[in-house]
């Protein structure tokens, strides 16, 4: 009978410890994905991590978040080196796969269990959780390439043909994605919250490009339309084969345009430079709020109930969607459409006077510079009609 100091009782050892490693990363992805995916709430994590333990209190998440994944980036370096070596060593990388399941798999998952939405807020406990899933996702993709029969692996599966992930890019995805993780230690929460806000104001800046592109586009094609017209259509009704069906055709082709029409009945034109100069009011909004909130936050994770933590998760969402919402405002304004226009403005910016108001004053609660900007800032997205009553 082999033993486990035969070829045959090590690759035995080996097969066990690689099937046991990807059950256990099994485990824990769905929960570390539903925590990245949930925009409310812990309760797809296990009970202890949806309010705030004693435990969980005496623990930095991202500190052992950090440790964690320089571990992981570390025994990744070894799994990947010792499978395409030869000689090829199951006993040693029966070893590594031990410690790996002995501290920095688990601790990765206790990072995120730690990581308490009224302490971290939910945005840093998403943000941690979608990144250490991945470190997760893409580590057991490496386990379950070991070789198992004894020998090191092809140049194929080491390289990776025909669009397949060879073990050499595996790794260097692991390293990419436990790099994501250690970076969110240096960041810090008022770091990552900092990242966010200006990912979104670019978002907004890039709609706002683009509207202002289109309307210069519109105003461009006004100057030349009525010359174009005429010579179009006069070309077109010297082909004396055109059926009045098809000279229709033509007219129409011509007068379905996607930009603003010269005489503009229902007075878009207005809508747009009014929303063009609210939008820039917006963009130049969220750049307030880096500075004067997000950089003058107070240290977190913060005591649990903290009001800070709630205000963060209260404005979070709101900040986060606009950018889809004025998108959503853009694209009815391609299609010409009076209603839906007015619909999406009063949304967008609804929720823009909301997340002002939600920030108006300090974290200490008192009313400082941002507080005067943002009073003049509301007023200046009112509509009409609102400044007038």
């Amino acid at each position: 009978m082999a033993t486990a100091n035969t070829p045959a009782g090590a690759n035995d050892a080996l097969k066990k410890i690689v099937q046991t490693t990807s059950a256990l990363i099994s485990q824990f992805e769905p929960l570390l994905h539903a925590a990245a995916t949930d925009k409310t709430s812990s309760a797809a994590t296990p009970p202890s991590s949806s309010s705030t333990t004693p435990q969980s209190q005496t623990i930095d998440a991202l500190s052992l978040a950090h440790d964690s994944a320089s571990l992981i980036r570390a025994h990744t370096t070894k799994i990947s080196l010792l499978i395409i070596n030869e000689p090829f060593t199951p006993s040693a990388v029966v070893t590594v796969l031990k410690e790996l399941i002995g501290g920095p798999i688990p601790g990765i998952a206790s990072a995120v269990q730690a990581c308490d939405v009224d302490r971290y807020t939910s945005v840093a406990r998403q943000d941690l959780a979608w990144r250490c899933y991945r470190v997760l996702k893409e580590l057991r993709t490496l386990i379950e390439v070991i070789p198992l029969n004894g020998k090191v692996l092809s140049p194929e599966k080491k390289n990776g043909v025909q669009g397949g992930l060879g073990s050499m890019t595996v790794t260097g995805v692991i390293w990419a994605a436990c790099d994501d993780v250690i970076l969110l230690k240096k960041l810090g929460i008022a770091g990552l919250l900092v990242q966010k806000v200006e990912q979104y104001r670019d978002t907004l800046k890039d709609v706002l490009d683009e509207l202002k592109e289109w309307k210069e586009e519109g105003e461009e094609a006004d100057d030349e339309e009525e010359e174009d017209e005429v010579e179009y259509v006069a070309h077109q009704l010297d082909a004396t084969s055109l059926s009045v069906q098809d000279t229709q055709d033509a007219l129409d082709d011509l007068m379905s345009t996607r930009h603003i029409p010269k005489d503009d009945p229902d007075k878009l034109g207005e809508r747009l430079d009014s929303c063009l100069k609210r939008l820039r009011l917006t963009t130049l909004f969220y750049s307030a709020v880096v500075k004067r909130r997000l950089k003058t936050l107070p240290a977190l994770p913060a005591e649990a109930g903290s009001p800070i933590v709630r205000r963060l998760d209260e404005v979070f969402p709101i900040l986060r969607r606009l950018p889809n919402k004025f998108n959503e405002l853009a694209c009815a304004f391609y299609e010409l459409e009076p209603g839906p226009i007015d619909d999406a403005m009063d949304a967008c910016f609804f929720d823009a006077f909301a997340a002002s108001e939600m920030l108006m004053k300090s974290w200490a609660g008192q009313k400082d510079e941002f507080t005067e900007w943002a009073e003049k800032y509301q007023v200046s997205i009112k509509k009409p009609e609102d400044k007038e009553a």
